[in-house]
């Protein structure tokens, strides 16, 4: 097995590298002691980009398991290849699809959206039945590097001003919704945690 420290710095390293997204170290940080503190055990992540998320996740506690999807073949082949090193293969199920393809019948503590940004309320309307009774459903980049605190006038490219109006379009969604408790946390990229009522 590889040494952690050494492990994840190697992961960090090829993301930025290969400018691969990963989550920065305050919203990672966040998202584990949630993990211990809330005793979550199983966990469904939406976007496994090169496995970071999820290796961390797993190693916050001893007992969860986590079914992650990624649709990329490169990053998802990069992510096999970390789990392994780690020797996590038996906690950590990789599925090689894109999400809206993917049906599953488990039900989990944790739902963790950090994919597409755009499409975040069609996760959410597509996996919540995932979603044990009491579960959380968390939406990492809700700040987008601050630019959904901004005025669209601000904002140069059209590409990133539509991207933006759909996470705020997502905000609403979140707000609007009555069946969950809805916090956003100004950690990380910004963190939405949704509480099922």
């Amino acid at each position: 097995m590889t040494d952690i420290y050494d492990g994840i710095r190697d992961i960090k390293k090829y993301a930025l590298d290969n400018n691969v997204p990963i989550m920065v170290d305050e919203g990672i940080d966040y998202l584990t002691s949630f993990i211990v503190k809330k005793q979550i055990n199983s966990v469904l992540e939406v976007g496994t980009a090169i496995g970071y998320s999820a290796i961390m996740m797993v190693l916050a506690n001893p007992n969860l398991k986590i079914t992650s999807i990624e649709r990329d073949k490169d990053r998802y082949l990069e992510a096999v290849k970390n789990i392994k090193k780690f020797n996590l293969e038996d906690r950590i199920t990789l599925v090689f699809n894109d999400a809206f393809n993917v049906n599953l019948s488990d039900k989990f503590d944790l739902i963790f959206f950090d994919a597409a940004k755009g499409q975040n309320i069609r996760f959410f309307e597509k996996f919540e039945r995932n979603l044990k009774n009491n579960g959380f459903i968390i939406t990492d980049n809700i700040s987008f590097h601050g630019l959904t605190e901004k005025d669209e006038s601000e904002i140069a490219s059209r590409n990133v001003r539509g991207l933006v109006r759909k996470i705020k379009a997502y905000i609403d969604f979140l707000k609007a919704n009555d069946e969950y408790a809805v916090s956003f946390l100004n950690i990380g990229d910004g963190l939405a945690i949704a509480e099922k009522k």
